[in-house]
């Protein structure tokens, strides 16, 4: 009994924090993915595949070839530039204010491009093929930075005040992450402190990973203001102007990859930020920062995209050229295997990334399930294929541009893709935080409609209200996960050679549904422990979302467009979808035959003190260098400032 009301337990802090980031709220739009996890395959949602407006397409067409002309006759020799300095130079960032790129999303009454998502995503594709720290400028900037939160809970003074500035050029930031704090934001350290005028408050705390952070002029902030009698308090948002009094840029930090990144630590130390400047009300921070990164996190998507079409062209290229014992390397199965997939799953990430893009600018579907499935999938897959490249080209994948260029060879940037890759698996979410959230998600219905079963602070009458409910509910739900089109072999004809795929994701999707109810039996509230066997539901469920998004692209361009291209991409989305299969029925094994329980104890024995034999032979040499964790949490600095101003030489 004691363990069911821990789980119990755990599941209320679980709800109530998800209440607070705004993730439990009552779902008014229709989600393709939230049905897609109940086992019920709304291809109505996402097909046909949605349209940008003529004159909406028009205006994205006409900025994408600004853009083009410029990344392509400017900046060819960007890319290195920033690999050798580590700093994107200041005429780039001109140039990119020029551009209006600052003010891409912002709308025009307020300086902006007005543009939509769909080409805030293609622009980003384009200039982080000059280099990935491009994107991440941009993208940070605008995506979780002080525009996107701006928009949908600025006051209209706050919209005119800054908004202008945001589109002209002035670099903005999101700061969120603290030395001891990442993901469990509910344990943000830095405080807001109204004064005893309550015209301001005061800021105390530092903040860690700072994305643009030595570079801005403004900043959001996430910060805990005390409860009071005529304070609310909680978690909650302001705009800080980053040279106000008392605000140290400490140092610019060095990364794996995107090496001109402009990402540091900031402490502030008694900042007095003016009441007008609290963006949202006291204590609904969490849900602006949720909010912000459900369309924020699209960005990585769009530049995964980008990334996957420019590796497959090289892959392509150079497995044509490249021979080893008498014939090309792409005729050899193990080469044409990776090539194939990074062609498919460029084509699925591609989909994917515009549909839901579209979905958001259009507002006719909750987007908050499919921009997380976006987000993981062209994550992990992004990576896979930047590693395939690498290992397609061999020991020039592995070698620098800079290298090749100086004996002779074209400057392929294989090795500097997969560094800049990596870390879309971290950024605005991570893989493991993705599954947490989708699971959820997949869970939510069942929460709703039973767990209070297992709650020992429920009384026995409102348990058997709740029994009936549930077994009303589960009545009417069951029936549903074995009937339906994907039973049927002729169903979704108009999709020819891929309406078996369709049939494949209707009966799987149903298949997931009872797995999941089968976890829900078999652990009851002890689901909530069980994160690999979630995390595998939540991959089965992406990869039914990339076939889903593959499929119905490549309808729209065979109806549209036709001929070879046509057929082209349906045998792109064939490709994919069978690829996927073999990747989703290997999850679906893997749901009840696995090691997840001996990794476990493995690894609590490790932490423990056991097995330490193992890596006693070896020399640690980052021993002595310091904490695992710096307290870097109180006091004034005493370190030198490190901000800059991108436009200094300008």
């Amino acid at each position: 009994m004691a363990k069911v009301s821990s789980n119990v337990a755990e599941i209320k802090k679980a709800q109530a924090m998800a209440e607070s980031l705004g993730q439990a709220s009552e779902i008014v739009l229709p989600s393709f993915g939230k049905e897609l996890f109940l086992g019920h395959f709304r291809l109505d949602l996402i097909a046909p595949f949605p349209e940008e407006e003529p004159a909406v397409a028009a205006e994205t067409a006409a900025y994408l070839e600004k853009i083009r002309h410029v990344c392509e006759t400017e900046w060819r020799e960007v890319g290195p530039e920033i690999e050798r300095t580590g700093v994107v130079p200041e005429y780039v960032v001109k140039g990119l204010a020029d551009l209006g790129a600052f003010g891409m999303k912002i709308p025009k009454e307020y300086g902006g491009l007005g543009l939509s998502q769909v080409a805030y995503n293609k622009a980003l594709a384009l200039v982080t093929q000059v280099h990935s720290s491009l994107g991440v400028l941009l993208s940070a900037h605008q995506s979780i930075g002080v525009p996107q939160p701006l928009k949908s809970y600025g006051t209209e003074e706050q919209k005119k005040k800054f908004l202008p500035r945001c589109a002209q050029g002035a670099v903005t930031a999101c700061l969120l992450t603290e030395p001891n704090t990442g993901t469990d934001l509910a344990h943000t350290a830095t405080t807001a402190v109204p004064t005893d005028d309550d015209e301001a408050y005061i800021l105390n705390g530092v903040k860690l990973w700072t994305t643009n952070g030595v570079i801005a002029e403004l900043v959001v902030v996430l910060a805990a203001v005390p409860r009071s009698e005529t304070h609310r308090g909680g978690l909650s948002t302001f705009i800080v102007e980053i040279d106000s009094p008392g605000i140290t840029v400490e140092r610019r930090n060095e990364f794996m990859g995107l090496r001109g990144i402009e990402n540091g630590v900031t402490r502030f130390h008694d900042v007095r930020v003016p009441k007008e400047n609290l963006l949202g009300k006291e204590g609904k921070g969490l849900a602006v920062a949720l909010s912000t990164l459900n369309v924020g996190r699209l960005s990585i998507p769009g530049m995964s995209a980008g990334a996957g079409k420019w590796s497959t062209k090289i892959a392509t290229e150079w497995v044509a050229v490249r021979s080893s014992m008498g014939k090309p390397i792409g005729k050899y199965e193990a080469i044409a295997s990776k090539v194939s997939f990074m062609a498919a799953t460029t084509f699925a990430m591609d989909a994917m990334q515009e549909m839901t893009s579209i979905m958001a600018d259009q507002k006719r579907n909750d987007i908050r399930v499919e921009s997380a499935i976006a987000k993981l999938f062209a994550s992990e897959m992004g990576w896979r294929i930047a590693d395939d490249l690498v290992q397609v080209r061999g020991g020039r994948g592995y070698e620098t541009a800079a290298s090749l260029q100086a004996r002779g060879e074209r400057a392929v940037n294989a090795e500097g893709s997969l560094r800049d890759q990596r870390i879309n698996r971290v950024f605005e979410g991570a893989t493991e935080i993705m599954y947490l959230a989708l699971a959820r998600e997949a869970m939510e219905e069942h929460q709703k409609n039973g767990f209070a079963l297992f709650d020992p602070d429920v009384d026995l009458a409102e348990k058997r209200k709740v029994a009936v409910n549930a077994a009303k509910y589960y009545a009417g739900y069951l029936p549903t996960l074995a009937v339906g089109k994907g039973h049927n072999p002729n169903s979704y004809a108009e999709y020819g050679t891929l309406a078996k795929h369709l049939r494949y994701i209707d009966r799987r999707s149903q298949r997931m549904a009872r797995h999941v109810i089968y976890g829900l039996a078999r652990y009851a509230t002890g689901m909530l422990h069980k994160q690999m066997f979630m995390s595998r539901i939540v991959l089965i469920g992406t990869e039914l979302y990339a076939q889903a998004c593959a499929i119905v692209a490549a309808e729209r361009i065979r109806s549209k467009v036709g001929g070879e291209q046509g057929e082209e991409a349906y045998a792109l989305a064939d490709a994919f979808c069978r690829q996927s299969r073999l990747r989703v029925d290997e999850l679906f094994g893997a749901l009840w035959k696995n090691t997840d329980e001996l990794d476990r104890k493995l690894t609590s024995t490790m932490m423990e003190g056991s097995y330490s034999w193992l890596w006693s032979d070896i020399i640690d040499l980052s021993e002595g260098t310091g904490p695992w964790i710096a307290d870097q949490t109180h006091g004034p600095t005493q370190t030198e400032d490190v901000r800059r101003d991108p436009y200094a030489t300008v």
